[in-house]
């Protein structure tokens, strides 16, 4: 299958990395030349457009930052949709709106082609070494066809339902890690105030009832000083905002989320929208006048997964009733 791959940012990139890495015969597509370059350093072959790109693929991915970015690759004067032809696949692998997911895949499916949302969860670091985990949304024969390139960026894929339903947990997700990074912020930096070993205290976190991914992964970067996760204040806003609005479209009568959004507001009127997102420790430690710090803990996030074959296919499972 030759796969075309639009958007080589932080997510992106190791994705389709992971794809030229493992031997799929790739064309890519981004708006930094320098980016382009390194792929085809590494044989991967350039499209001057989404138009061109889709005139010499079987597949197309996308991942890129907002819905908006999306719709212009999809619908744009140089987009891909009036070149797809019956049975290309479309595979939008951004964290975006499941109503614009749903909009552009019917014009998609208008012109014959296949189309599924497969975003992704984990970290840019288990997206570098294949062992991210992907929701795929779509009908299941497509998601059989598309399973072998899924299997070679990921580790656990989960089939979630119809086309949108990947999206929506998507963003569930992303919500609840910032909901998670906001209150660790909070409990860490307590425990500096309080004067407690910090080194200490990432660990009676790590082993007890208040451990999480986000505190395995992201309180190592704050403690290390260098907040870097790949992931900026801009982006939680658009993911938590995309929870918020899809949560009221549902009259769900929000109370954290709101909360959440004016922590990170205010992050990123102090900081910039493109600072890391961890920093939303910052707003504390200049309120209390102190800096949040370990020792010892390594400069960059590392996968505790060794990339190697093999993935697992999830499936949904009914809840018995009482």
């Amino acid at each position: 299958m030759k796969i075309g791959f639009i958007g080589l940012g932080n997510v992106g990139g190791k994705l389709a990395g992971t794809l030229l890495r493992n031997g799929h015969t790739l064309m890519v597509r981004d708006l930094n030349p320098q980016l382009l370059q390194s792929f085809e350093q590494r044989g991967a072959s350039r499209a001057a457009s989404p138009h061109e790109m889709a005139a010499a693929v079987d597949l197309i991915i996308t991942c890129l930052p907002s819905p908006a970015a999306s719709a212009q690759v999809v619908e744009g004067a140089d987009g891909f949709l009036p070149a797809l032809r019956a049975g290309q696949i479309w595979l939008e692998m951004s964290t975006t709106d499941h109503a614009e997911v749903l909009r552009l895949g019917a014009l998609v499916e208008a012109r014959g082609a296949l189309v599924m949302d497969c975003p992704v969860s984990g970290g840019c670091h288990r997206a570098a070494s294949g062992n991210i985990a992907i929701f795929a949304g779509g009908r299941r024969e497509t998601f059989e066809r598309v399973l072998p390139v899924l299997a070679t960026m990921g580790r656990h894929i989960l089939h979630t339902g119809a086309l949108g339903t990947a999206s929506q947990l998507k963003v569930v997700t992303n919500y609840l890690c910032t909901v998670h990074l906001a209150a660790l912020a909070e409990a860490l930096t307590t425990c500096k105030v309080a004067g407690l070993d910090l080194n200490t205290a990432y660990e009676a976190i790590r082993i007890s009832s208040g451990n999480s991914f986000v505190h395995e992964t992201e309180s190592q970067v704050i403690l290390n000083g260098s907040r870097d996760i790949n992931f900026t204040m801009d982006l939680v806003i658009k993911d938590v905002g995309l929870f918020d609005q899809l949560a009221r479209d549902l009259k769900v009568p929000l109370e954290i989320s709101p909360l959440v959004l004016g922590i990170f507001r205010d992050g990123q009127r102090r900081y910039g929208p493109r600072e890391f997102s961890p920093n939303i420790i910052r707003r504390l430690e200049d309120a209390c006048q102190v800096q949040v710090l370990g020792q010892g803990f390594p400069a960059q996030i590392t996968d505790d997964e060794p990339e190697q074959p093999g993935y697992e296919v999830l499936t949904r499972r009914a809840v018995p009733k009482s």
